[in-house]
């Protein structure tokens, strides 16, 4: 029977949007076991973006997964998904029943170190609508979240986000703000981030 309702939500203290936290969305074993199923089964590509008119390497692998007909791209890159797995339905319908929402697509990222990043930016293409909402899932390495507005520099907040945590990025949050993992100074392990979003 799925937890619907998990211990602890933090609600971001941010203006101009909302943004919900569940540090412990899923249990530490349920966690470990996702995150080798994800790990052992994705087939991850290593892509080149384009950043400032240039192909770069991306500093991480990737792989989407949807339903079918629902391309997504970003940074110059389309991207066409994998067909839903077991392991990320019974994820997908456990976030949805917390966020109210219908995700159409999740985009599985791998950083494999504290070298893997992603640059500031917000979940503002098109085909997303103009104010989505994003469900993050993390495994693994707890790595640094930078969330900034867009006009308001007082506005800023940066979030450990811990091995089975789920962040919600609703309403506004794609619209007033950026946010990014960035590289760490310290050794990091493998860290896997799952982002669902609803293509229109």
């Amino acid at each position: 029977m799925l937890d619907l309702f998990p211990k602890e939500k933090i609600i971001l203290p941010l203006p101009d949007a909302v943004f919900e936290y569940y540090p412990n969305f899923f249990t530490n074993d349920e966690a470990e076991a996702l995150f080798k199923k994800i790990h052992d089964e994705t087939k991850w590509q290593h892509d080149e973006i384009t950043i400032f008119g240039k192909k770069i390497a991306q500093p991480r692998l990737t792989c989407l997964f949807g339903n079918e007909g629902k391309p997504y791209s970003y940074s110059g890159i389309t991207m066409h998904p994998n067909p839903w797995n077991p392991t990320l339905v019974y994820i997908k319908e456990k976030i949805e029943a917390i966020a109210q929402q219908h995700f159409t697509t999740v985009l599985a990222n791998l950083y494999r170190n504290e070298k893997d990043s992603n640059g500031w930016h917000a979940d503002n293409e098109k085909e997303l609508g103009r104010n989505p909402i994003i469900a993050s899932v993390s495994f693994g390495e707890v790595r640094k979240f930078q969330l900034k507005h867009n006009n308001n520099p007082d506005a800023k907040l940066t979030l450990n986000l811990s091995h089975g945590s789920l962040l919600l990025m609703k309403e506004g949050s794609q619209i007033h703000y950026k946010h990014q993992i960035p590289k760490a100074t310290q050794s990091k392990k493998d860290r896997i981030n799952l982002t669902f979003r609803t293509i229109l």
